[in-house]
């Protein structure tokens, strides 16, 4: 489970003080206010992309990403959220998933380097990932990377409304393990809108231990898959939040806020409109 979704049944700072419980369907009027926030993420996300360069630190992404969320009257969905101390979560080759961005931590040529950010506008949230090839990476780190994305697109590709969550998990596992990569299990995606993580839990691989729910049009779904170059294990740093793989490979990650629809889908977090 992601460990921000562990945590959903306590109030986050940047969400109404009382936890919706269960899978809501959003309305017409919430869909469209979810993607004004979502668009601010992408447009984020999209400036990170083209900003990061070696010699840069994660703590100048994360300053840049406030003031931009800021700036289109949001507010930085991450920050304050039980504790997290910043406005994106940058994680850089072997960590996992919600790296603390720091001073200290300088982004060098060759990294892999994901930024996952969200924003909170009008009363609900969007979330994406993207991971950034920093300058020139090795071949492997490359593919990587390539069959990060693929793999959620798979997924997304089988969302609509009658679809089950099994049969997006199922896609993403069969492209990933195609490849030779490992599916992360520690971490899910989730349920977003009013609250960050909500109902239900979007897993990535196939399995009984959690709801096969069924797929109905109005819900909003945070879809992550996260890629390890060797094994899926992961472990928790000192620091309580950031998570590395346990035998320091690579790991990516992608992530989109998508719309079920009656037929399909929508990205509500596309980085290509904006």
């Amino acid at each position: 489970m992601n460990i921000f979704s562990q945590l959903r049944n306590k109030p986050a700072l940047s969400s109404p003080p009382k936890q919706r419980r269960g899978i809501e369907l959003k309305s017409p009027r919430e869909i469209e206010i979810m993607r004004q926030a979502s668009r601010i993420v992408a447009t984020v996300l999209k400036e990170i992309a083209a900003l990061v360069e070696p010699g840069m630190t994660t703590a100048d992404l994360d300053a840049h990403a406030e003031k931009r969320i800021r700036e289109m009257d949001a507010t930085p969905s991450f920050k304050g959220y039980h504790g997290f101390p910043a406005s994106i979560c940058s994680s850089i080759n072997n960590e996992v998933v919600h790296g603390i961005p720091s001073r200290k931590k300088v982004i060098r040529s060759g990294d892999v380097l994901k930024v996952d950010t969200g924003a909170y506008f009008q009363g609900f949230h969007g979330d994406s990932c993207i991971t950034i090839a920093v300058g020139t990476v090795t071949p492997d780190a490359a593919r990587l990377i390539r069959v990060a994305e693929e793999a959620l697109y798979k997924g997304i590709e089988q969302v609509k409304a009658g679809a089950h969550l099994l049969d997006l998990a199922g896609a993403i596992e069969d492209h990933v393990k195609a490849n030779g990569f490992t599916i992360v299990e520690d971490f899910t995606g989730h349920g977003v809108g009013r609250n960050l993580h909500e109902e239900p839990s979007v897993f990535n691989f196939r399995t009984h231990s959690m709801p096969n729910v069924k797929l109905r049009a109005g819900m909003t779904l945070a879809i992550e898959p996260i890629l390890n170059a060797g094994s899926r294990f992961t472990r928790t740093l000192a620091d309580r939040w950031t998570a590395v793989t346990v035998d320091n490979t690579l790991s990516a990650q992608f992530e989109h806020t998508v719309l079920v629809t009656e037929h399909g889908y929508e990205i509500l977090t596309d980085r290509t409109n904006v």
